[in-house]
């Protein structure tokens, strides 16, 4: 009981300065990075970038392929490079745009929790203090702008509870941000639908529920052109074959026990994956769960024991608590199927395609992770708040 009045005094003592401690926090975590990686960081992918942007801001060319697929940080990067400002100037950019972010995982999470601050500090302080997410505000990559569209949807979306047509307005405009983002981007436009759908299925009259059912069975072969247009310039049946978890690495590979069945030449692309599942279940089913642990775990070989032991005491508990939290009626229904969703979606794009050495793919939809896991903890600290209080009484 003791140490349980302890953690209220500390708690009250830090309502007061909490705000003023984040800020301060998130200010320090960007000096860290930028003083680690001696300002603007070039990594693998910053060359194609950079070049793409150049062509944008000398003539405003937009090259058409793969490139096209992250078309909004080229356009991004252009920005500055025209008003002469170069690496320094898209890092001074990318690091307002996730101080916005950041702001938006304060004020949605505060919102959700009915304006109490626990959660909405906690969920704050791992999206700054997570060493995976803050760091890429100083490299030359799409990673940043996207982590940080994705904070800055999860804040527009809370506040569509309650919503004005600005508010709507404003996060159509973050949905489409974030679809031209990255090739996944589409992925939270997706977990909105989602939630959109469940809400008119929970509707007393199925009319509009129905509707758009329908309207989506007529627009089917337009969403499957699309979806084939997304997957033309993956080459996902080599990284089948090659058993890849992760992207051109043979560790953890999965081997077949025997030929793999290979589909067709000129089979489209979707129908090429359709084909590969049909006539290799086992061997698929293998290497989707292997992606899958390579993407949740926070184990891949190439990080050190620290950073492994650090998802383990982190994560792997935050999986839990968020988990639970998409089961608590107190958080508003529509935003618990959104941000279960973005997880989910991003998840199973993994399994479908393959993971990456780092934790960029991971990075992005880790603010529904600890919005959720902060929110049940919350949520749980008030349960023992309150047997406290009647065991005084």
């Amino acid at each position: 009981m003791r140490a349980f009045s302890l953690f209220q005094l500390l708690g009250q003592r830090l309502e007061r300065h909490h705000r003023a401690l984040l800020a301060a926090l998130w200010v320090l975590v960007q000096l860290r990075f930028l003083w680690q990686f001696r300002g603007p960081h070039f990594a693998n992918d910053s060359g194609r970038y950079l070049s793409y942007a150049a062509n944008i801001a000398e003539r405003f060319y937009f090259e058409p392929g793969h490139n096209l697929r992250y078309v909004l940080y080229p356009l991004f990067e252009s920005l500055w490079l025209r008003l002469g400002l170069g690496w320094w100037g898209i890092v001074t950019g990318q690091i307002i745009v996730s101080a916005l972010a950041t702001r938006a995982v304060y004020r949605g999470t505060r919102r959700l929790a009915q304006g109490r601050w626990g959660a909405a500090a906690l969920a704050t302080f791992l999206f700054i203090a997570w060493p995976d997410i803050q760091q890429f505000n100083v490299f030359l990559l799409t990673e940043s702008l996207f982590i940080s569209l994705v904070a800055l949807s999860f804040g527009a979306f809370t506040r569509l509870q309650f919503g004005t047509r600005r508010d709507w307005l404003g996060f159509f405009v973050l949905l489409i941000l974030t679809a031209l983002a990255r090739p996944n981007g589409f992925l939270v436009a997706l977990a909105a639908g989602l939630a959109g759908l469940d809400a008119l299925r929970r509707r007393p009259d199925h009319r509009a529920w129905r509707a758009v059912l329908l309207g989506l069975v007529l627009l089917s072969p337009l969403l499957w052109r699309a979806l084939n247009h997304q997957l033309a310039t993956y080459y996902l049946m080599d990284t089948y074959q090659r058993g890849e978890l992760i992207f051109r690495s043979p560790l953890w590979a999965v081997r077949q026990a025997a030929p793999l069945q290979m589909p067709p030449p000129g089979t489209g692309p979707a129908m090429r994956v359709i084909y590969f599942a049909a006539h290799n279940p086992l061997y698929l089913g293998r290497l989707m769960l292997g992606k899958l642990f390579v993407f949740v775990s926070y184990l891949k070989p190439h990080y050190s024991l620290p950073h492994r032991v650090l998802g383990v005491l982190v994560l792997w508990p935050g999986y839990w608590l968020a988990a639970r939290a998409t089961r608590r009626a107190s958080i508003w229904r529509p935003v618990r199927v959104f941000l279960a969703a973005v997880f989910l979606l991003q998840a199973a794009i993994i399994t479908l395609t393959v993971d990456d050495w780092d934790v960029r793919f991971l990075a992005p939809v880790l603010t529904a992770v600890f919005v959720l896991a902060a929110l049940e903890l919350e949520q749980l600290w008030r349960a023992v708040e309150t047997r406290h209080f009647a065991s005084r009484h």
